[in-house]
């Protein structure tokens, strides 16, 4: 009884990554500094964006419309690592720890279909050069962009409600880092069979959905490329998917893990480390794959810079 009474508290209690003192401070400082990268890399690239006519293409808006997604998403986990990793008091209210969760699935949802319509973007371009000014006109460009994000902000409105309706009579302990579905399903005392549905059946429909149409695009984008004559636009073509496709598969494939793959093959271990990959790596590695490494967007910095430097 006075376990059911502790564990019905209207906080729980984050583990986090580790309790020794040594690797908390290099965890920090890790976290930290991948944090700064991230805001500086996403936020740069919206910027240059913003001010840049060039740039005004359905592909960097895209592109910026990633950049808000990871920089939403990186803050809605790192900051609170950050702060549960040098303090004693590791706890999080059950409002607070509703709002993380609804954000982190409503953007990670977000970022699902968004990395399908871009890659169906770079197809169009691609594999239909001729008609892709009237495939992704502005009307179709902002729709497009509409729908990933409709999905994402009404999907995470059922599966918060259900998780939190759960009694959580095991334990207000919980084995991970922030607040996800999965974890919270080993703390309740009922039956989670029915959230558990829920879940599979609203990832297969965004993930796999997204992922397939992904993998499509790329297919044809790389088929196209084959027939190219030029070995010098083949080489640069291959190497950008090939480094897109790294980072898609990176998050599609760490999202499957964590929503798809049935709870028997996990422990707690291995699935802070899955999900720091999509919630942490990812928003990082984007800007830098997908801008940094793109001649347009590097010129505009540098012409920004030298202007800059003038004055």
């Amino acid at each position: 009884m006075e376990d059911i009474n502790q564990t019905s508290t209207e906080r729980f209690s984050l583990l986090g990554l580790s309790d020794v003192p040594s690797l908390q401070v290099l965890c920090f400082l890790v976290f930290l500094a991948m944090y700064i990268v991230t805001l500086m890399g996403n936020g740069l690239l919206i910027t240059v964006v913003r001010v840049s006519s060039k740039l005004h293409t359905p592909m960097y808006f895209f592109l910026s419309n990633l950049s808000v997604i990871d920089i939403g998403f990186s803050s809605t986990i790192v900051p609170k690592i950050l702060i549960n990793t040098l303090s004693k008091d590791k706890s999080i209210s059950r409002v607070g720890c509703g709002l993380q969760m609804y954000f982190h699935m409503t953007l990670g949802a977000t970022e699902c279909l968004l990395l399908a319509v871009m890659a169906y973007d770079r197809f169009a371009a691609i594999c239909r050069p001729l008609l892709y000014q009237t495939i992704i006109n502005k009307k179709m460009c902002h729709c497009l962009a509409s729908i990933p994000w409709s999905v994402g902000f009404s999907g995470a409105i059922i599966h918060v409600p259900l998780t939190f309706h759960l009694p959580f009579c095991k334990s207000h302990h919980v084995n991970h880092y922030f607040c996800e579905m999965p974890p919270f399903f080993k703390l309740s005392c009922k039956d989670t069979r029915l959230n558990e549905i829920v879940m599979y059946v609203a990832a297969q429909i965004i993930i796999l959905f997204a992922f397939f149409l992904t993998l499509l695009s790329y297919i044809n984008i790389i088929s196209a490329v084959f027939k190219t004559s030029s070995s010098l636009g083949k080489d640069k073509a291959f190497s950008t998917c090939a480094s897109h496709f790294i980072v898609v598969s990176l998050y599609y494939g760490t999202s499957i893990f964590m929503y798809l793959i049935p709870r028997s093959a996990h422990s707690p271990e291995i699935d802070k480390t899955v999900s720091l990959l999509y919630t942490v790596v990812t928003p990082m590695l984007n800007p830098i794959i997908y801008s940094m490494r793109n001649k347009d967007v590097k010129d505009m910095i540098r012409l920004k810079l030298f202007r800059q430097s003038n004055y």
